[in-house]
Parts: C-alpha cells; sequence; structure tokens
C-alpha cells in the first residue's frame, strides 16, 4: 500500500482500487483507523485524540490532493506524495 505522507510518527497510506467512500488508511504506534477524506474523521479504528485532530486538519488543507490521488488509485496509477504536517 503506497505511503502517501509520514508525519509526527504518523503514516499515511492510500490501497488502489479501494472500496468507496474516499479515504486514508493512518496508521501511528499501533493504531489504526480509515480516515474519510472530505471529512477529516475516522471512520473506522481508533486514533489518540491529537493524532485524530493532526490528521483531520491535515485532511482539510490537502483534501484536494488527496482526492486526486484517490482518483489515481482507483485508476492504478501511481500515486503522489503529499506534504506532511511539519512540513517535511
Amino acid at each position: 500500500m503506497p505511503i502517501l505522507s509520514i508525519f509526527f510518527g504518523i503514516v499515511i497510506r492510500m490501497w488502489h482500487d479501494d472500496h468507496p467512500p474516499p479515504h486514508i488508511h493512518v496508521e501511528y504506534q499501533g493504531f489504526e483507523a480509515l480516515v474519510d477524506i472530505k471529512t477529516g474523521q475516522v471512520s473506522k479504528g481508533r486514533l489518540p485524540a491529537k493524532v485524530a485532530a493532526i490528521v483531520n486538519e491535515w485532511c482539510h488543507n490537502h483534501e484536494h490532493e488527496l482526492l486526486a490521488n484517490w482518483e489515481k488509485a482507483q485508476s492504478f496509477e501511481p500515486l503522489e506524495r503529499i506534504r506532511g504536517a511539519d512540513y517535511d
């Protein structure tokens, strides 16, 4: 599963040809969650509150890039890396 971004120890991934709605897979220190791209909310799994807040804001700031990657993923095209919340 391609990594889109890593910041503050948070790993953001997206699968090719994944099920709707558009979402990302988030991992942080043993926690795993699916996060809806459009709302930034955890839809499945669990994240610590601070991590969920950081990911939520990051999703809102990069919604267009995430949705563009979602479209590429549906067509099995290479995905683009996205700058992390720590600007790395």
